[in-house]
């Protein structure tokens, strides 16, 4: 992405090369990949250095809206301060309702999730889907007399759920948005040459 400067004044973004008029002067797109970066800037063209610095993961926090600025030679792309989500579910309050903020919804209700219910939702339908596939055998037990679940397959399914509750737990147990993103974030705890990525949320038990 470029930006024309104008009298120290961003005046228009380029997303792609395209031609382009500057004064009485029609410039060719071909200028974007033929001419120096000293070349373009002599005319008023400068690629947009983007600074990340306050950008955070969007699944965890809300970002500002970005800003460009032209300053010491250079256009810069970048971002105010970003807000945490919340971590616990918003409720519904009487000031919500008096304004008009809600819509068939009282006082207590969830007026916006947050990121526990929202992650732990998650996790409990990774275990649903890990458990239905053998659902057939535990109802295929309770109808045919002589047919009983393989004990893998009970030692499995209580696994699946033992590990599904200590997922949820350790979601709960997060003070910070920080701490809820960390859970999810792979680290190498083998070596260079034998990796092994592991996360502090750990794993659903293997599939049998």
């Amino acid at each position: 992405m470029y930006a024309l400067v104008e009298n120290n004044q961003i005046t228009k973004y380029i997303n792609y090369p395209k031609s382009i008029v500057i004064g009485d002067v029609r410039y060719p797109a071909k200028i974007f990949e033929l001419w120096t970066t000293a070349e373009k800037e002599a005319i008023g063209i400068y690629e947009v250095v983007v600074d990340k610095t306050n950008y955070k993961d969007p699944a965890y926090y809300v970002n500002t809206n970005s800003s460009h600025a032209f300053a010491d030679g250079q256009v810069t792309e970048s971002w105010g301060t970003a807000t945490a989500k919340d971590l616990n579910d918003v409720l519904v309050t009487q000031e919500d309702i008096d304004n008009g903020e809600v819509i068939d919804k009282e006082v207590g209700d969830v007026k916006i999730e947050g990121l526990k219910t929202i992650h732990k939702r998650t996790i409990k339908e990774q275990a649903s889907s890990l458990l239905f596939k053998h659902d057939w055998q535990v109802i295929k037990a309770t109808e045919v007399s002589d047919y009983s679940v393989p004990s893998a397959v009970t030692t499995y399914r209580a696994n699946v759920r033992t590990k599904s509750n200590e997922m949820e737990t350790s979601i709960d147990n997060c003070t910070t948005v920080d701490q809820l993103k960390a859970l999810y974030e792979y680290t190498n705890t083998g070596t260079k040459e034998n990796p092994v990525f592991t996360r502090p949320l750990g794993e659903f038990p293997e599939e049998i």
